[in-house]
């Protein structure tokens, strides 16, 4: 099982990005799916999480700026944005709780560096 993440980049201040993430290999199931980042010298910190039903929860900081959504059909989980801030720079990486091979387990992305600067 692997993920792969990537549509990071530098953006300006205001401006917005979207994030893709999408899982591949022998997956029998997909249960949360979700966003951490983590900025220099600062722990990762999850930024959205979507749970297998739909529901959703945001770290404060971004609430009405990101949307995560998931396309089930591509194993996909995305963090749409906007109004992006300075304080937004960080390596974003996704994780899922996959149910493959029979066994239950995290597994996350590589990363992709988000830089918000003028």
């Amino acid at each position: 099982v692997q993920l792969q993440a990537y549509g990071g980049g530098l953006v300006q201040p205001g401006g917005h990005l979207r994030l893709s993430c999408a899982a591949s290999g022998s997956i029998s199931s997909i249960n949360d799916m979700g966003w951490y980042r983590q900025a220099p010298g600062k722990q990762r910190e999850l930024v959205a999480l979507i749970r297998s039903g739909g529901s959703t929860n945001y770290e404060d900081s971004v609430k009405d700026r990101f949307t995560i959504s998931r396309d089930n059909a591509k194993n996909t989980v995305y963090l749409q944005m906007n109004s992006l801030k300075p304080e937004d720079t960080a390596v974003y990486y996704c994780k899922a709780l996959i149910f493959a091979n029979g066994a239950h387990r995290g597994y996350w992305g590589q990363g992709t560096l988000v830089t918000v600067s003028s």
